[in-house]
């Protein structure tokens, strides 16, 4: 296993219940047989997460925007958040998920490549040699994504992603890492869709690693997904079209490239962002300078109990702009030890 001293040579660069919102207070109805009596009060749509600054601010960003005839009141065709997904929706240590992917394609693919046991750095992935991998930096990790991400069809990929997200483990919890989702943020997710809102991830990684599975899991559909790609190819192979998946990279949706991913893919600047990292940073500002009302969150790791902490000298998911600028940018930041309940959905969820 690759361990987070080593991330840093390689890194360095870079359903749930569906909770209506109601008004807050109870309400007087009749009964047939006696005087009015008050009814059960409003569910709570975030229940996950604790009250405080963090989840009043949400609750009240919703409210405004949504009080038709009000003067923040905004229609729901421009209700459009994004979501950065590793670190924001789910867990991104001690590696990205991702990354450990391809590390299990390497091992996968090794039969069908004896020159690998020579090569570096696929010579460490098989041999466990973590320093030998991370020594290789950055070269070496798109040398290994495009051996192992290339060569097959987008629905070749799609099987290939399926097949081992259904199985894989997370090394520290054992368990699924469609698991490893954070049960606050599905939470925000359901809430700002049953307000109207429609909702997209906007991420680093791989877009077509991230289609087969985000739906059951998050609820937005493939089509939603902004993401980093590679280029592919229309072939025709023994009478069948495909998209072949080359080994070149065509865009990549990290930091400045993020605005330039929403306005190409969704074509409206959104309402409302959340992040977790200095990579989400322009994403954050993008969305929050534009005219009306605005809203940006940061998930910032702070529980070293039941996940991780970490942020300014972190390899994965460094956070130091973000959280200087943040106060003064108006952008909150969701302090996971403090303000969330709970941090994973029940181990049986499915």
């Amino acid at each position: 296993m690759v361990d987070d001293s080593d991330v840093k040579v390689l890194m360095g660069g870079s359903l749930v219940v569906l909770w209506l919102f109601l008004a807050s207070g109870c309400t007087r109805e009749s009964t047939p047989n006696g005087p009015p009596t008050a009814s059960a009060p409003a569910a709570d749509p975030l229940p996950s997460w604790n009250e405080g600054a963090a989840k009043k601010s949400l609750v009240d960003f919703v409210a405004r925007i949504t009080r038709d005839g009000g003067p923040d009141f905004v229609p729901p065709s421009q209700r459009i958040a994004t979501f950065d997904n590793d670190g924001t929706l789910w867990s991104e240590q001690p590696l990205y998920v991702q990354l450990l992917f391809t590390l299990d394609r390497v091992k996968a693919l090794a039969a069908q490549h004896p020159e690998w046991k020579q090569k570096q750095p696929f010579k460490g992935v098989l041999e466990g040699d973590s320093k030998a991998v991370m020594a290789s930096g950055e070269r070496g990790l798109l040398e290994l994504m495009a051996a192992t991400h290339a060569g097959n069809t987008s629905e070749e990929f799609e099987r290939i992603v399926s097949d081992w997200i259904a199985t894989a483990r997370h090394p520290k919890f054992n368990r699924p890492y469609t698991d490893m989702v954070y049960q606050p943020m599905l939470e925000v997710l359901a809430y700002l869709r049953a307000n109207g809102f429609k909702t997209f991830i906007v991420s680093g990684g791989g877009v077509e690693f991230m289609r087969p599975w985000v739906e059951r899991a998050y609820g937005i559909p493939p089509e939603q997904v902004v993401a980093s790609r590679a280029k592919v190819k229309y072939e025709v192979r023994n009478g069948v079209p495909v998209l072949a998946r080359l080994g070149e990279i065509d865009f990549i949706d990290d930091k400045a490239g993020k605005p330039v991913g929403i306005h190409q893919v969704i074509g409206r600047r959104p309402i409302a962002a959340f992040g977790n990292s200095d990579g989400d940073f322009e994403m954050l500002e993008w969305v929050t300078s534009g005219s009306g009302p605005r809203f940006g969150l940061i998930v910032h790791h702070t529980d070293a109990e039941r996940e991780w902490a970490y942020d300014r000298t972190s390899h994965i998911g460094q956070l130091s702009r973000g959280l200087d600028e943040a106060p003064k940018r108006g952008w909150i930041l969701a302090d996971m030890k403090n303000d969330w309940k709970t941090v994973f959905p029940p181990a049986s969820r499915k």
